[in-house]
């Protein structure tokens, strides 16, 4: 099984930064891709932005674009997510996931990390 351990949410205030990570574990396995998705109470889940993970190209939500930044370390198997100029309606429980090689879609997810932004 792959296992993935968020870390790095919590409270700030707009305008202010935070940086997720997400460590990926388990057995062997070879990455397509890794992303960020968040989601808030009566609402669905949403993509945030992704990586590739050989190459490094990058995608994000237009809601994010310009503010948030994933990066990814290789040999950690880790996923960055550095959020600058929050709103407050970036708050939501933040999830990172991974497309494996093997797979089809994003097959594997976080726990979660709840992120909120007061004004």
């Amino acid at each position: 099984q792959v296992q993935l351990a968020e870390s790095g949410g919590g409270l700030v205030q707009a305008g202010g930064s935070l940086r997720l990570s997400c460590a990926a574990s388990g057995r062997t396995f070879s990455i397509t891709r890794m992303g960020w998705f968040r989601q808030v109470p009566g609402k669905e889940r949403e993509f945030v932005a992704s990586i590739v993970w050989s190459g490094g190209s990058t995608a994000y939500a237009d809601s994010v674009k310009g503010r948030f930044t994933i990066s990814r370390d290789n040999a950690e198997r880790t996923v960055y997510l550095e959020m600058n100029s929050l709103k407050p309606e970036d708050t939501a429980v933040y999830y990172c996931s991974l497309w494996p090689r093997s797979g089809v879609g994003y097959d594997y997810w976080g726990q979660g990390t709840q992120v909120i932004v007061s004004l």
